[in-house]
């Protein structure tokens, strides 16, 4: 008999919410400014509009990815910082290595996990990784707008070692690289819901799993 376990605390659900939107929203307006492909003619550019928006989402995505990290360390054990690390175990290697057959159809059997399995969590953890480049980048760019400004003196330093050009090129194909993770995020979320039927999508708008105990 199933159990309803609550796995993904609200912080973690709004934080994730929060991320999706604002992928889109600095996706669409990052690549406009990139490559601008309409005019408003009169009144107030498109420019203008595209950039307060990917500043906007830009502060959005920086405090939910802040928000996000608190909790890897008050969270509960679904959300820890620990999940970052499976492959610092047998157990979690051999689980990945299950659930990699598994996604690419090469094997029939999976690990029973209530939160992210072995394979997903060391993607989460590329995932941030990528935030964090793209936060960075972002912010350095923006800095240079405001010479002498917050975000100018801090991640001014990086020029010397990064040119401003390929700082833009990494910004710009960092979104690509997200964007192949979200296709990837909901086919694996999708197919682990139908197989498992424990609430992996719906769980996280209402937090709750469907745990059968005699599976664990």
């Amino acid at each position: 008999m199933q159990e309803a376990r609550y796995v993904w605390e609200l912080p973690v659900r709004l934080s994730h919410w929060i991320n999706v939107v604002a992928i889109v929203v600095l996706s669409v307006t990052g690549y406009y400014i990139g490559d601008p492909f309409a005019s408003s003619g009169r009144g107030v550019p498109f420019m203008y509009w595209a950039r307060l928006l990917h500043f906007c989402f830009g502060y959005l995505l920086l405090i939910s990815v802040t928000v996000r990290a608190i909790y890897f360390i008050v969270g509960n054990q679904y959300a820890s910082w620990r999940m970052f690390f499976p492959w610092a175990t047998t157990k979690g290697r051999c689980n990945a290595k299950k659930f990699l057959k598994f996604y690419t159809f090469s094997g029939d059997t999976i690990p029973y996990e209530v939160g992210h399995n072995a394979l997903a969590c060391m993607a989460y953890a590329a995932v941030f990784t990528l935030y964090l480049v793209q936060i960075v980048s972002g912010f350095a760019l923006y800095g240079q707008a405001a010479p002498g400004g917050l975000w100018d003196t801090v991640l001014g330093p990086i020029f010397p070692w990064v040119g401003n050009q390929t700082l833009r090129l990494t910004h710009h194909l960092t979104m690509y690289l997200l964007w192949g993770f979200v296709v990837n995020h909901l086919y694996s979320a999708w197919l682990m819901d139908v197989k498992e039927q424990n609430g992996t999508m719906s769980s996280m708008f209402g937090g709750y799993k469907y745990i059968d105990p005699e599976e664990l």
